[in-house]
């Protein structure tokens, strides 16, 4: 079967990898691109990589051009999605790649981003580990099959989600004392021209940014850490400090995490939470010990990788992931999602295999 799709968004960063994406996925056919200030304009003018595409033209980014597709994927700046998905009356699956449905919580949102609360969807993780309300650990694929409406992760909450969910749900890190410093690739910023993304005010230097507990993926990470908790070692109210640094690479995280170890707690056991979780998993990839990742490795794939240490003197796991921010970020999350709830075997169109050099 071939699903028609839309892709609202789509001369951004994020927009532009959702096609670069879609272009090589058999099941589904891009019928309809849509902009903002770009519409009019040939697709190919903002999106010179995407030659398989040419033929396309931007149009307005309105619900009438956007129903009647089988599934929509939106790829705006947060706040400018959940009115138009409200008024979709025919479109099968809606992704959201924005920020308008991850948040459950009302006072987290108006505390973080502010306006207009909308409902929440489910959330585009598929390898996170959920704890249903008996207490049974599964992963978030579950509540994926068969969805109709999907949020799609933040890149950066993402990355920290899956690099420390499995300590929490293992009942081997303590979720109150959680510290994550990531480098971060400025695409993650989306397109729009801004000073401090300047090649001049980027080249040969490490920029910190929302510092001090003001970043808006905070509390999407907080909500996943809950999920996969019981409650104990803090994970009822997880405490995180997040500090991202903008590096000199236009894609790429590197999330380094650390949390208490639960006293007691051996090393083992920490290697055996994390390899539990993601032992068959197709895009997460637990390394071998000694061995931590780069975001090289992870360019254009679907894949995030993930290398653990215990620091025993200071009584302490240390995570470091690895991933693409617009692919395993953003995109690629997002298509991953959208086969799982069409019934589609869940890695159609997406790479495993990362470019380079």
């Amino acid at each position: 079967m071939t699903y028609s799709v839309a892709v609202a968004g789509a001369s951004g960063y994020a927009g532009g990898e959702l096609l670069r994406l879609l272009a090589g996925h058999p099941e589904f056919e891009v019928r309809t691109v849509t902009g903002h200030s770009s519409a009019g304009d040939p697709l190919i003018m903002h999106q010179p990589h995407l030659r398989s595409l040419e033929g396309l033209q931007l149009q307005a980014t309105t619900p009438e051009v956007l129903d009647g597709h089988d599934v929509v994927f939106f790829a705006l700046p947060h706040g400018a999605s959940g009115e138009l998905t409200a008024q979709l009356k025919s479109v099968s699956l809606v992704v959201d790649c924005g920020a308008d449905h991850r948040l459950r919580s009302g006072e987290d949102w108006a505390h973080f981003y502010g306006g207009e609360h909308h409902e929440a969807w489910s959330y585009g993780v598929p390898e996170l580990l959920v704890r249903e309300s008996s207490g049974q650990l599964v992963k978030q694929r579950e509540f994926l099959r068969g969805a109709t409406r999907i949020a799609a992760p933040g890149c950066n909450a993402s990355t920290v989600a899956m690099s420390l969910a499995p300590g929490v749900a293992a009942g081997v890190i303590e979720a109150d004392d959680i510290v994550t410093v990531l480098a971060v690739g400025p695409s993650g910023a989306g397109k729009a021209a801004k000073t401090h993304l300047l090649g001049a005010e980027l080249m040969g230097t490490a920029n910190p940014y929302a510092v001090g507990g003001s970043h808006r993926h905070i509390p999407e990470i907080q909500q996943a850490l809950r999920d996969a908790g019981d409650g104990q070692h803090g994970s009822a109210a997880p405490k995180l400090s997040f500090t991202p640094v903008l590096v000199t690479m236009s894609r790429g995280i590197l999330a380094t995490s650390t949390a208490r170890l639960v006293p007691g707690t051996r090393p083992e056991d920490v290697r055996a939470a994390w390899q539990a979780a993601y032992a068959d998993e197709t895009f997460v990839h637990l390394l071998p010990e000694g061995q931590f990742p780069r975001t090289a490795d992870t360019l254009g794939a679907n894949t995030c990788l993930i290398g653990i240490a215990v620091d025993e003197a200071a009584g302490r796991v240390v995570v470091v992931a690895a991933l693409d921010n617009l692919a395993k970020g953003t995109a690629g999350a997002a298509i991953q999602s959208a086969n799982i709830a069409l019934g589609i075997a869940e890695s159609t169109g997406l790479a495993v295999n990362g470019v380079a050099p």
